[in-house]
C-alpha cells in the first residue's frame, strides 16, 4: 500500500518559498510605510511636497484665481451692456408694435371711407349720378384718398419690416446675453475651485509654516512709504492717487470695485471714479484707457499692468512704489513696481 505522506521538500523548492515569503514579506513592509507616509503627509499636498513647495503652489494657484477673476470681470460687465441693450430693444419693439396698431387704425379708417362711398364701378356712377359734378367732386376726394391710402399702407409695410429687423436682434441680444451670464458662471466656479484648492494647501502646512506664510503675504507697507514727492501727471491723476492711499488696508475681494473690497482691476476703476474719471472693469482693457509711456517715465497716477496678459495692475505712486490689492488674503498696500514683471505703463 503506498504512503499517503507529503513528500520531503527538496532544497530548491524551500528556497524558492523562502524567496516567496521574502518577497510578500518586503512588499508588506513597503505597503506599511507608505501608507503611515500618506497618513502623515498633510491632506491637500502631494506627499512628497515640501513647505516651499507647497508655497509655490499657493502662488501659482493665487495668479491663476487672478487671471480668473479678470475673465469672470470681463464676462460679467459684458452682460451688464448686454442687458442694458437688450432692454432698449425690448423698449424700441413695444414702440414700433404701437405705432403698426395706429398705422393699422388708420388705414381701417381710410378703407372704410372709400368702402362707403365708392362701392360701384366709377364710370357706371357717373352715368346713373344726378349731379355729375358733385360726384367727380366726391370722386376726386376718394382718389385723395386712395393716394394717402397708399402712401400709409407703404409706411407701414416698411414699419413691419424694421421691426421685424429689431425683433430679430432683440432675440440676438438675447441669446448672447444668456451665453454671457454662462461664461460669468463658468468664471465663477473657476476662481472659487482655484482659491478653495490654496486654502486646501495652505492648511496642509503645518501651522508655524502657515502663519509664517500669511506674515508674508502680508509683508507689503500698509504705511505710506516715501514716494519721492513726484508730481502726479495731472489734477485727476492726484485725486485718483488720494482715493488708492485711501483704500490701503481694505482687503482684496475678487469681483468686487470698492468701496469696502477690491480687486487689482477693481481698485484702480474705483480711483479713477472718485476722480471722474471712467476706466473699463478688466485690467486688460484699463492697459489700452490712455496713453502708453516707457517705465523709465512713470509718474504717479499711471497704471501699471503686469505679466504678458495684463492679468494684474496697480498704480503707481512714485519713487518706484505701486498700490495694489495683490491677491486673496492681502490687503490692498505698497509694493514695489518690480514686484513681478511689468508689462505696459498707462497715462490716464
Amino acid at each position: 500500500m503506498g504512503s499517503h505522506r507529503r513528500p520531503a521538500d527538496s532544497g530548491i523548492d524551500r528556497g524558492a518559498r523562502g524567496t516567496r515569503v521574502t518577497v510578500i514579506s518586503v512588499a508588506a513592509a513597503t505597503a506599511a510605510t507608505a501608507a503611515a507616509a500618506l497618513a502623515a503627509a498633510p491632506a491637500g499636498a502631494a506627499p512628497q511636497d515640501t513647505p516651499a513647495t507647497t508655497k509655490a503652489k499657493v502662488d501659482r494657484l493665487y495668479e491663476q484665481a487672478e487671471k480668473a477673476t479678470e475673465s469672470y470681470n470681463k464676462a460679467d460687465e459684458r452682460a451688464d451692456i448686454l442687458r442694458e441693450q437688450v432692454q432698449l430693444a425690448k423698449d424700441s419693439v413695444a414702440r414700433g408694435q404701437e405705432r403698426i396698431n395706429k398705422m393699422r387704425g388708420a388705414l381701417g379708417a381710410l378703407a372704410g371711407a372709400q368702402y362707403r362711398s365708392g362701392g360701384i364701378d366709377p364710370s357706371l356712377a357717373l352715368m346713373l349720378s344726378s349731379d355729375p359734378a358733385g360726384y367727380l367732386d366726391k370722386a376726386a376726394a376718394l382718389a385723395r384718398i386712395g393716394a394717402r391710402q397708399a402712401d400709409e399702407l407703404t409706411d407701414l409695410q416698411k414699419a413691419q419690416r424694421a421691426l421685424s429687423q429689431e425683433r430679430t436682434e432683440a432675440t440676438g441680444k438675447l441669446a448672447e446675453l444668456e451665453e454671457s451670464r454662462k461664461a460669468v458662471a463658468r468664471h465663477k466656479r473657476s476662481v472659487e475651485h482655484k482659491l478653495a484648492k490654496a486654502r486646501r494647501l495652505l492648511n496642509s502646512l503645518p501651522s508655524d509654516e502657515r502663519d509664517a506664510y500669511d506674515r508674508a503675504s502680508r509683508s507689503g507697507r500698509d504705511g505710506l512709504p516715501d514716494l519721492g514727492g513726484v508730481v502726479p501727471a495731472s489734477s485727476r491723476a492726484a485725486a485718483a492717487i488720494a482715493a488708492a492711499r485711501s483704500a490701503v488696508g481694505n482687503p482684496y475681494v475678487w469681483g468686487a470695485n470698492g468701496p469696502f473690497g477690491f480687486d487689482c482691476s477693481g481698485l484702480t476703476q474705483w480711483s479713477y471714479a472718485q476722480a471722474g474719471v471712467g476706466l473699463p472693469r478688466t485690467s486688460q482693457a484699463q492697459r489700452y484707457a490712455g496713453r502708453q509711456v516707457p517705465l523709465g517715465q512713470a509718474q504717479p497716477g499711471d497704471l501699471i499692468t503686469y505679466r504678458d496678459d495684463a492679468s494684474h495692475i496697480g498704480m503707481y505712486m512714485g519713487n518706484g512704489q505701486v498700490v495694489h490689492a495683490p491677491y486673496p488674503g492681502a490687503a490692498v498696500r505698497y509694493d514695489p513696481v518690480g514686484m513681478m514683471p511689468v508689462s505696459s505703463v498707462t497715462r490716464i
